[in-house]
């Protein structure tokens, strides 16, 4: 047990050793504020990934439920004919089989059409969170932060780096109001400083 407690009581001295030469050769922790989804969603090109999901989830998905509609009453008025008709048990299982696929996809389309939808968002956007997080990284390796919050995750008072208009002049955009580009406020309502 003694020796147990001696080697916790050493490793808390590394760590306390090496923490203090730390904050003597870094007397200030860098620390930033930055979103990529905020920052993807706030490029010029974001507007245009909107108006093609808009127009993908009008036409394509609501054609794709009048689809499953039009096919769970075809199938229910074929279970119902073969039924009468004493057709083979076999053949029944199999139409009611489609038949419960069809309720399935009507009774859970919501969820089926948002997961298309957002696939559908993130294959348009990916060139530009591919954009996005090629001007974030080369952000952090320059200016090297040590901690990067997320808007609204700090506390009023807190000295830290808003780091989304450095990350739109490296991409060669304007920064947004909204995040703290030209007169823009930032997260809580409190804007951070801008190196």
């Amino acid at each position: 047990m003694k020796k147990i407690l001696s080697v916790v009581f050493v490793s808390v001295l590394v760590m306390v050793a090496k923490n203090s030469e730390a904050q003597a050769t870094n007397p200030a922790i860098k620390i930033g504020v930055f979103d990529l989804e905020l920052m993807v969603q706030a490029m010029p090109g974001y507007s245009t990934v909107d108006s093609l999901v808009r127009s993908y989830e009008q036409d394509t998905l609501m054609a794709e439920r009048q689809i499953f509609e039009s096919e769970y009453q075809r199938l229910d008025s074929t279970y119902k004919v073969d039924s009468a008709a004493g057709k083979s048990a076999t053949m029944l299982n199999y139409t009611k089989q489609q038949l419960q696929q069809m309720a399935f996809n009507l009774v859970y389309w919501q969820q089926i059409a948002q997961n298309k939808s957002d696939g559908k968002r993130a294959a348009l956007s990916q060139p530009l969170y591919e954009k996005a997080a090629a001007a974030y990284k080369k952000v952090l390796d320059t200016k090297k932060y040590a901690l990067v919050l997320k808007p609204n995750t700090y506390e009023l008072g807190t000295t830290i780096d808003n780091l989304f208009p450095m990350v739109c002049k490296e991409m060669g955009i304007p920064c947004p109001p909204e995040l703290g580009g030209e007169a823009g406020q930032q997260g809580s309502g409190v804007k951070p400083k801008t190196p």
